[in-house]
């Protein structure tokens, strides 16, 4: 489930569409050596060689912004002269003022996003040309620009200069609350993006969303080669989360649960291969055999084109909306290192190590032994996703589904219930009532997810898919995840000390909050299903589903990194490379653990199409919830819920210190499963 509150890096980062041409081009744009010096220089002069820092530092940094459309070198030394300020309770007052536009700017434009995107997000009805366009418009795609024209971005810059990551590792520990906050301030001017390559990545990544958003199979058309129907008739399921979770589900199913995972893995296959016939997709008209591709109207076998690499060219408009993004941020000149360096703040390559210095572990082999004794045969690929170490497992599905959708038959009900879910989790009830209070439950069209508020004031929005008959299992159980993302942007929002450290260090910290309280879903309904030994299998699960998130992860890393390396490919190149990296990936780490190889399930996640490089934020949220929940073993839950996540936007190594007192690491994941191995 994505979560969709990093607005602000399309917001503060957009320009105008009438760019001019040699500002595109990046030509002649930096003042010299000399004039920097020079400007330099007067301020030392003039302030005292006390301030020498902050003046380099931010005369560099604006230096670095500054074009020759804002003025030349005379005019750049003048503001650099009229516009720094050593006066500190002047700079104070600066930043305060700062702070107050910015969150309105944010805030508003967040709630204008919000209302062009409803229908599209929204299980509103008939979608309409007009609610696609809408949908991929970027409301800010003017503001940055107009910053720059006004000189407020050059103002920033020249006061609170933008620090490295390496910066904030060495120095940040040292910080106090506002430093740290002067910082963040920092962070949102670092490039001059033109609005019309802004606008190109908004319409890219909101036509992969709607793309996914409406790719969902009519399970009930679908049939075994015998011509046996195994799913019911109005099932529909969304690739990939809905498919995946029914793979859960069917390990309960001791009579057809085999044989409907197997025929949902040749589904994923098909849709990985793009040899699944288009017209199967979201449309109930056509029967369908996936083993055999053959597609059926009317009880008679018709021709059916496959779907034409859709799939990877989405991946592609992507890629190429970014590539365009490229030259405008020198120091983050590709996606990769802008989603690692810049918003996850940990560098690609140590992510790569800590994936590939899990995943070598030989206790995984060990799980996946226990595993297959558990199910009675051996593993088949699908078997990443197996499901029965959680406590759910020893519940049917239809007592859970009975259970849900007469507790929640809209959403207003899971909104009014709210408050009591908080209280069974130790909040108290004025708190309950705080918290609850801003964050509203909207009926999602595609899978669910969570989009916080951008400024106070405003209420968090839950979105999750609500059947007429009401919210099943899988609905709940993603309800609750993109709740205790609600609850961590409402805590990072309205009780962070600065407006700009709202918020968490990384998309993964919220992650992990809401696999907390995912991991709670069954006692949400007041149902133990603990057993004596579920603490040990809890940590069987962990490392599995860990695993799991690793290795998709690490295929859309190499994906992207492929991309870069071959710019020019055609979609049907991509297919063909991202395939090939799939089974890569499976073959260096899963063919020992599940007893094959050449396997491309791995690139069945539908974040690759709509939500580039994400992935890998769920195995740090994953760390980050293992090791959040063993801080939290003998402390009350919610105090130190509200605390950990008081922190705001720090950078990730701080706030795990402050959170837990030790740094990220998957150790702990590993310690406690030797323990259990034992």
């Amino acid at each position: 489930m994505k979560n969709l509150i990093l607005f602000t890096v399309l917001v503060l980062a957009a320009c105008t569409n009438s760019v001019k041409k040699e500002q595109i081009q990046m030509t002649d744009l930096r003042p010299t050596e000399s004039n920097i010096q020079a400007a330099i220089d007067s301020l030392v002069k003039k302030h005292g060689v006390a301030f020498q820092f902050p003046i380099q530092k931010g005369v560099r940094h604006t230096a670095a912004l500054w074009t020759t459309s804002d003025g030349n070198a005379t005019e750049f030394i003048g503001f650099c002269q009229s516009n720094f300020l050593a006066d500190q309770k002047k700079k104070q007052l600066l930043f305060e003022k700062l702070s107050i536009y910015l969150e309105s700017l944010e805030g508003h434009f967040n709630k204008i996003t919000l209302d062009l995107r409803q229908n599209v997000d929204l299980n509103n009805g008939e979608l309409l040309d007009v609610d696609k366009t809408f949908s991929g418009y970027s409301v800010g795609a003017h503001l940055q620009d107009d910053l720059y024209q006004n000189k407020i971005a050059f103002v920033v810059a020249l006061n609170f200069p933008y620090f490295t990551l390496e910066d904030k590792e060495r120095d940040g520990k040292n910080w106090n609350r506002r430093q740290w906050a002067e910082a963040r301030l920092g962070d949102q001017f670092v490039s001059r993006i033109p609005a019309e390559v802004n606008q190109a990545v908004a319409k890219a990544e909101a036509d992969a969303d709607l793309y996914i958003s409406e790719y969902n199979i009519k399970m009930g058309c679908l049939r075994t080669e015998e011509n046996t129907q195994l799913f019911p008739d109005k099932m529909s399921l969304l690739t990939h989360w809905n498919l995946r979770d029914e793979i859960k589900a069917d390990y309960a199913d001791k009579d057809k649960g085999l044989t409907k995972q197997k025929m949902i893995y040749e589904v994923m296959q098909r849709i990985i291969n793009q040899d699944i016939p288009a017209r199967v997709i979201n449309n109930p008209s056509y029967v369908w055999k996936p083993f055999s591709n053959k597609v059926f109207e009317n009880n008679t076998e018709i021709d059916a084109a496959a779907e034409p690499d859709t799939r990877y060219q989405q991946i592609l408009n992507n890629f190429h909306a970014q590539q365009a993004v490229d030259p405008f941020v020198p120091e983050m000149n590709t996606l990769i290192k802008r989603k690692f360096s810049g918003e996850m703040e940990i560098p690609v390559e140590e992510v790569e190590a800590l994936f590939d210095n899990f995943l070598k572990s030989p206790e995984l082999a060990k799980v996946g032994r226990i595993i297959s004794e558990r199910v009675g045969r051996p593993l088949e690929p699908f078997d990443i996703w197996y499901d029965g170490f959680k406590a759910r497992s020893s519940f049917p599905q239809e007592q859970l589904n009975s259970l849900t959708t007469k507790k929640y038959p809209d959403p207003m009900a899971f909104e009014k219930d709210m408050p009591n879910m908080l209280g069974h989790l130790g909040w108290s009830k004025e708190r309950a009532a705080y918290l609850a209070a801003r964050i509203v439950v909207d009926p999602a069209r595609g899978s669910g997810h969570a989009w916080g508020a951008g400024m106070k004031g405003e209420k968090s929005h839950l979105r999750t898919r609500i059947a007429p008959t009401g919210m099943d299992y899988k609905g709940y159980n993603i309800a609750v995840h993109e709740f205790g993302h609600n609850v961590e942007q409402t805590v990072s929002m309205y009780d962070v000390d600065y407006y700009m450290l709202h918020g968490v260090p990384s998309t993964a910290f919220t992650e992990a909050l809401a696999f907390v309280f995912q991991s709670r879903d069954l006692m949400l309904l007041g149902l133990n299903g603990q057993n004596k030994d579920q603490e040990r299998l809890n940590a069987l699960d962990n490392s599995w589903t860990l695993m799991e998130i690793m290795g998709v992860g690490l295929v859309d890393i190499h994906t992207w990194q492929w991309m870069y390396n071959h710019p020019n490919a055609s979609s049907k190149e991509l297919k063909q490379s991202v395939i090939q990296i799939s089974k890569e990936v499976w073959n260096k780490y899963f063919a020992a653990i599940l007893g094959m190889k050449d396997q491309p399930i791995l690139a069945i996640y539908s974040h690759m199409i709509s939500n580039p490089l994400y992935l890998a934020a769920y195995s740090y949220g994953q760390i980050i919830e293992s090791q959040i929940e063993d801080h939290l073993k003998g402390k009350n839950f919610p105090d130190e819920i509200d605390r950990v996540y008081k922190q705001g936007r720090l950078i990730p190594q701080i706030w795990m210190q402050g959170a837990t007192g030790s740094k990220l690491s998957a150790d702990p994941i590993l310690k406690q499963l030797n323990e259990v191995l034992k």
